[in-house]
C-alpha cells in the first residue's frame, strides 16, 4: 500500500496514572532520532539531578514544572515528529479522572488513540473510561499498548488475558479498528524496534503500525461541506472584481464546474474557480484551506456553508447531542450560551438533560441531571437560528460544536451531534 510521505497522523495517548504514557512518547521520540541535542542535554541534566541512572524519557513530554515535580501529566502536551514515512502530532493527555476534559480536547481531532494498560494491573476502570471516550469521539483506530511487559517477565499468557478482558467490554463500543501490541516503553521493546524478548509476538512494532496505518478513508469524501470563514475582496490590480469565499473544506471534494447551494439561503450557483496562495486548483478536499469563487453574485457571509446541490445538510434549530461539560461551574438550567459550529456563531440553550452516563459502567443516570465538570450526558440543544449539521459519526467537523459562557468567555462544553 502506498503511503503519502506528507500525510499527517494525529494520535492521542490515554491510560491511567503511571501507565507510562509520557515514557512511551519519550521512547518513540528518542529511538526514532526525533530529539534535538539541546533537548537531550537538558533532560539528561534534569534526570541526573533527580537521581536517575539514565535519561528519564518521560521528561521529554512533561513540560510543565508541576508535571516534572510530581512525575505526572497535568495538561495536554502536544509533540511533533517526522519519520521518512509520515508526519505525526502527538497529544499526551493526563490519566487522572479529574482530567477527562483534557482527554476529550486532545482526542477530538485524533486519527488514532493509544490506550496504555499496565501489564501488572490489566484492564481497570480508567481503561474502560478512556476506551469509551475514544469510542464517543469516533476515533477510527485504537491501539491497545500493553506496557511494562518487562515487569511480568514478558508473559504471553498475561498479555492474552488482557486482550480477552479488553475485548469483553469493547464489543459494546463503536470502534472499527482495534489492535494490540505488547511493549516495554522503558526498555524499548516493540516501540520502534522489534523485541527480542517476545518472539511469540508476530505483529509489527508500534512505530511501524503508526507509519503504515491507512487513514485516507477516515475522512468523509462523500458529503461536500465548505463553511465560509471570510469573504475576500482584494480591490487591487488584477483582482478588482474578485469575490472569493475563504475557508477550510470540512469534508467532500469540490471542483470547478460543480453545482453548489449556499446554506441557509438556498441559492444555487456553479463553482467558477478554486484558488490558493500558490495558484488555482482543479479540486479541493478536506482539510485544505482555499478560496472559492462562484459564477453568480450571491450574498454570502461568515457562517454560511457551500454544499453540493444534490447532497445538502439538514438545517435544524433543535437537536440531540452528547455533551462533555468542561467547566468548573455547573451548567445553569436553560441558560443562554454562545454555540460555535464550524464558522457559525449564535446563541443556544440546553433545553433538557436527558441522562448522564457513568463511563465506568456505561449505565445511564436519568435521576441526577446536574452537569458538573467532566460529566458526559445526552442533551437537547436549541439555537436561535438553524445550523447546517450532520451526525458526528458521519462528519466529525460539521457534527461537533462548543458552548461558550457569554459572561466569562470560557469554553464550557464540547458536543457531538446525534
Amino acid at each position: 500500500m502506498q503511503i503519502d510521505n506528507n500525510q499527517l497522523l494525529r494520535f492521542t495517548t490515554a491510560g491511567s496514572v503511571d501507565d507510562g504514557k509520557s515514557t512511551l512518547i519519550g521512547r518513540l521520540l528518542y529511538d526514532s532520532k526525533a530529539i534535538f541535542e539541546d533537548q537531550l542535554e537538558a533532560v539528561a541534566h534534569t534526570s541526573k539531578r533527580k537521581g536517575h541512572d539514565g535519561v528519564d524519557l518521560a521528561l521529554f513530554t512533561d513540560g510543565l514544572r508541576d508535571e516534572r515535580e510530581q512525575g505526572i501529566t497535568i495538561d495536554v502536551a502536544y509533540r511533533y515528529f517526522t519519520t521518512p514515512k509520515r508526519k505525526f502530532i502527538i497529544a499526551d493527555t493526563p490519566g487522572h479522572i479529574q482530567y477527562t476534559r483534557n482527554m476529550v480536547t486532545g482526542a477530538s481531532t485524533a486519527n488514532a488513540a493509544l490506550i496504555l494498560i499496565d501489564a501488572r494491573n490489566g484492564v481497570i476502570e480508567q481503561t474502560k473510561r478512556h476506551a469509551f471516550i475514544a469510542s464517543l469521539l469516533q476515533i477510527p483506530h485504537i491501539i491497545v499498548c500493553v506496557n511494562k511487559m518487562d515487569l511480568v517477565d514478558y508473559s504471553e499468557t498475561m498479555y492474552e488475558d488482557i486482550i480477552s478482558q479488553f475485548e469483553e467490554f469493547s464489543s459494546k463500543l463503536y470502534v472499527k479498528d482495534i489492535r494490540f501490541i505488547p511493549i516495554s516503553a522503558l526498555k524499548g521493546d516493540n516501540v520502534v524496534n522489534r523485541s527480542e524478548n517476545m518472539p511469540w509476538y508476530q505483529g509489527a512494532p508500534l512505530l511501524h503500525t503508526l507509519e503504515h496505518m491507512h487513514i485516507s478513508s477516515d475522512v468523509n469524501k462523500i458529503d461536500a461541506r465548505f463553511p465560509v470563514q471570510t469573504v475576500l475582496r482584494p480591490q487591487r490590480d488584477g483582482f478588482i472584481d474578485y469575490r472569493g469565499y475563504a475557508g477550510r473544506v470540512a469534508s467532500g471534494i469540490f471542483r470547478p464546474g460543480d453545482e453548489v447551494t449556499v446554506m441557509p439561503s438556498g441559492f444555487t450557483s456553479v463553482i467558477k474557480s478554486i484558488d490558493t496562495y500558490e495558484g488555482p486548483l482543479q479540486e479541493a478536499y478536506a482539510p485544505m484551506s482555499v478560496s472559492i469563487t462562484l459564477e453568480d453574485d450571491i450574498d454570502i457571509s461568515r457562517g454560511d456553508m457551500i454544499v453540493k446541490t444534490n447532497n445538502k445538510p439538514e438545517p435544524v434549530q433543535e437537536f440531540d447531542a452528547m455533551l462533555c461539560w468542561l467547566n468548573n461551574t455547573p451548567a445553569r438550567p436553560r441558560a443562554k450560551y454562545t454555540i460555535m459550529h464550524t464558522s457559525n456563531e449564535q446563541k443556544a440553550m440546553i433545553n433538557e438533560v436527558l441522562y448522564k452516563i457513568d463511563i465506568n459502567t456505561y449505565n445511564r443516570d436519568e435521576e441526577n441531571k446536574e452537569l458538573n465538570m467532566n460529566d458526559i450526558c445526552r442533551v437537547k440543544v436549541r439555537t436561535t437560528r438553524p445550523l447546517m449539521i450532520d451526525e458526528y459519526r458521519d462528519n466529525r467537523i460539521t457534527g461537533s460544536f462548543v458552548l461558550i459562557d457569554d459572561a466569562t468567555h470560557e469554553t464550557v462544553a464540547a458536543g457531538m451531534i446525534l
